[in-house]
């Protein structure tokens, strides 16, 4: 009977019984708002137009904060840091764009050009050694597959014809979300960096005194764990296009400096990111001769143990501490659920979770040693 006792004040006594009707009322409150979700539509318009420049801000916050921080050290009022920081970005930014445009220009457009030439000679590379291999036999079974379903692309077109007015409706909307995203990103970045800590000071606030020191401990968590995922996967990014370029140039790869851009941009997505990013390359490659594959896949190689040994423990650190198989499950189950927002933003999500959840059962632990770890042993608490 002392043990049942125990067991219901460890689960929380009466107070169960209220956090089951808190949850039974949300259940109650999600089922009528799936019957009434149309009235919400406009705050759906509102939040799917705020989403994305609240996002940038907020990578952008965690980039340029450590600068601003580090300006006020030198007596720089912030408002005045802040304003330097972005004119001066702005500038190195436009100017690097004119300088490099042309160049970039050029390259993707010789690329764009280029690019069906490669596929449709490493079609015919492939289809040689097919027809030559053991896999002969099965080869006019599948090309036959593939001319059948072509057959069906006039008519495929006449649909998306048919849909054409829709796709302009929709390539207007993405237009006019893409002009106020570009407008209002810096407003929110620039209170960002010059409110940030009044912000979280505001919302501790709003939680009772009792729970406010644990707000702020999950707060700074989050902080700093989502800071520095983002700050050093951008720069775990660049420096892996740096090195690529680099790679690129000494082997006499065409198109390098696009390709590595690609590959920079790419690798902001642990693990699929770098598997993306050469196989454009690859392909260039396998066209240009089997020794330029070898030479991509030596360049290749050099980058990954570079980057797995010296740049991402040194930059990145144990301060995620997420094993490289939850890494993967996580962005795969992100991208099906969410797509490519979902691969870039999965890992500092799962970030934030992994904090709530770290929180919750050490509060767990603290509770079951107040209860039971005098007769059963105590959870170690670090």
């Amino acid at each position: 009977m002392e043990n049942q006792n125990k067991f219901i004040s460890f689960i929380g006594g009466k107070n169960i019984f209220y956090m089951l009707a808190f949850f039974i009322l949300i259940g109650i409150m999600i089922f009528i708002y799936t019957k009434v979700s149309f009235i919400f539509y406009p705050l759906e318009v509102i939040l799917s137009t705020i989403v994305t420049p609240v996002i940038l801000a907020f990578i952008a916050y965690y980039l340029l904060n450590p600068v601003v921080d580090l300006l006020e050290k030198f007596r720089i009022k912030r408002i005045w840091g802040i304003i330097i920081l972005i004119l001066g970005i702005s500038g190195a930014f436009t100017g690097l764009i004119l300088l490099t445009a042309p160049e970039i220009e050029a390259q993707v457009k010789d690329l764009v050009r280029s690019f069906p030439d490669y596929l449709k000679q490493l079609g015919t590379t492939t289809e040689d050694w097919l027809q030559n291999s053991f896999l002969g036999p099965y080869y006019d079974e599948g090309y036959n597959w593939v001319m059948d379903r072509l057959s069906e692309l006039p008519q495929l077109i006449g649909t998306y014809i048919s849909d054409g007015f829709q796709g302009v409706q929709n390539v207007a909307s993405t237009i006019t979300n893409t002009v106020v995203n570009i407008i209002t990103f810096p407003i929110i970045l620039f209170f960002l960096l010059k409110d940030g800590k009044k912000f979280q000071r505001f919302v501790i606030k709003i939680f009772p005194p009792k729970f406010r020191e644990d707000a702020r401990n999950i707060l700074n968590n989050m902080d700093t764990q989502v800071g520095s995922y983002i700050q050093g996967q951008i720069i775990v990014a660049s420096v892996i296009g740096i090195l690529l370029f680099i790679g690129y140039l000494i082997i006499g790869l065409d198109y390098a400096f696009t390709l590595a851009i690609v590959a920079a941009v790419t690798s902001v997505v642990p693990y699929l990111g770098p598997t993306i990013a050469i196989i454009p390359a690859a392909i260039i490659a396998i066209v240009d001769s089997p020794f330029m594959l070898l030479k991509l896949a030596i360049v290749w190689i050099a980058v990954q143990f570079l980057e797995g040994n010296f740049v991402s423990p040194n930059i990145m650190g144990k301060t995620m501490q997420i094993h490289p198989l939850t890494i993967i499950l996580v962005l795969l189950i992100a991208g099906n659920l969410f797509g490519v927002v979902g691969v870039i933003l999965g890992i500092p999500g799962y970030a934030l979770v992994k904090v709530i959840g770290t929180y919750i059962f050490y509060k767990f632990k603290k509770r079951y040693n107040k209860y039971f770890g005098d007769e059963t042993g105590k959870y170690e608490i670090e």
